[in-house]
């Protein structure tokens, strides 16, 4: 384990928008910012997702559940919209997609891996 808080200091605004792109899928008009790396799972388990307005990510399950806070704009999930200081939490097993007609930044965590159904 490293000693200095600053190897776990994540600077968002010092890192670039990445279009997200998973397996090989560019789902246009979200992109993301990686907070936390995972070395032992080769993934990110903490994000941020930026929705353009309009854009929409696939119906999937969470394996290990997830967390969202919404930090600006608005995202619909199984037809609940949260708004900017909403917390959503999904236990293991919950499936749902996710789409923004205005847009929206949102805080992930999310332990393991999506599932895209469908």
């Amino acid at each position: 384990m490293h000693t200095d808080i600053n190897h776990y200091i994540t600077r968002s605004t010092q890192q670039d928008w990445q279009p997200l792109v998973e397996k090989g899928i560019h789902y246009k008009g979200i992109f993301v910012k990686s907070l936390r790396y995972d070395e032992d799972s080769q993934r990110s388990k903490t994000i941020l997702l930026k929705f353009e307005p309009g854009a929409t990510y696939p119906y999937h399950n969470h394996p290990a559940g997830e967390e969202i806070f919404v930090l600006s704009g608005e995202a619909v999930l199984e037809h609940a919209t949260l708004s900017a200081g909403d917390y959503l939490y999904t236990p293991p097993g919950f499936k749902h997609s996710v789409s923004s007609p205005i847009g929206c930044m949102l805080l992930f965590v999310i332990p393991e891996e999506v599932e895209i159904l469908g």
